[in-house]
């Protein structure tokens, strides 16, 4: 079955990365084409990055992990939504509106969202789209602008080993599975996942990301352990393609399930 898309699905500019170390505690520097990429979108030579860490434990750190990147490495300036910011819509709606490029850092996805929904930030979000900023993240960052995500939220937050499904904010409209390789359970749960996910497909990355403009997708890759997979059930079987791509091609590939 092929879905009628309407004009609202060729909108927006967003790169989801699905995994890849950003060079903090002296790990290799492997996001660099995607943080590239993403300035490069807003057509701007010093751009406006805000920086939000809120699904992480220590997001004061992880920002200066980021300010290290966009503003040491590529002369942004930078800011970050702080906790005590999100308190006061005024200080939220500002620093949205004055950002050209707003970064979702990884973490305990279902925190995020509970966090987003709780102060009205994910309609923000949603009107920072409609402003044509170039929306953006990591792992829990870039599951919160899809339909649904494979996440690990249980896994930190309670210790045990069991992946949930997580609603998005249902920009781009699939189910995100980052580090979909190196985390061995993620593929497994993909699949049961996706036997009650409908009307999607899963689009599994690691170290590579999903880049979207408007009408057209591609996968930007890191090196030669990039990964990028999309998968469904068909007909009783599961189906899993490599769709690592480095020209465009119509979004509605990337969006098509039978």
């Amino acid at each position: 079955m092929v879905f009628i898309f309407n004009e609202e699905y060729y909108m927006g500019k967003f790169v989801a990365i699905g995994g890849g170390e950003n060079g903090h505690h002296n790990t290799k520097y492997e996001t660099a084409p995607f943080d590239k990429e993403i300035i490069k979108l807003t057509g701007k030579t010093t751009p406006n990055f805000l920086f939000i860490g809120l699904a992480n434990s220590h997001p004061d750190y992880y920002f200066e992990v980021m300010d290290g990147i966009y503003a040491g490495m590529y002369s942004c300036k930078t800011d970050y939504l702080r906790y005590e910011d999100i308190k006061h819509k005024d200080i939220t709606i500002n620093k949205i509106k004055n950002a050209d490029i707003i970064y979702v850092g990884g973490g305990n996805t279902a925190k995020l969202m509970r966090l987003f929904r709780k102060y009205g930030i994910d309609k923000m979000l949603i009107e920072a789209y409609n402003d044509d900023k170039v929306l953006c993240g990591v792992s829990a960052g870039g599951i919160c602008w899809c339909d649904w995500g494979n996440s690990d939220s249980e896994i930190i937050s309670l210790g045990n080993d069991r992946m949930i499904r997580v609603k998005g904010l249902g920009l781009i409209h699939i189910l995100f599975a980052p580090h979909i390789v190196t985390q061995p359970n993620r593929s497994e749960s993909v699949k049961q996942m996706m036997k009650r996910t409908y009307r999607v497909s899963a689009i599994g990355l690691d170290n590579a990301a999903l880049e979207i403009i408007d009408d057209k997708y591609r996968i930007l890759t890191n090196d030669n352990n990039s990964a990028a997979q999309k998968c469904y059930w068909k007909n009783g079987k599961y189906i899993t393609e490599n769709i690592i791509c480095a020209e465009f091609k119509n979004v509605e590939e990337l969006y098509e399930k039978c």
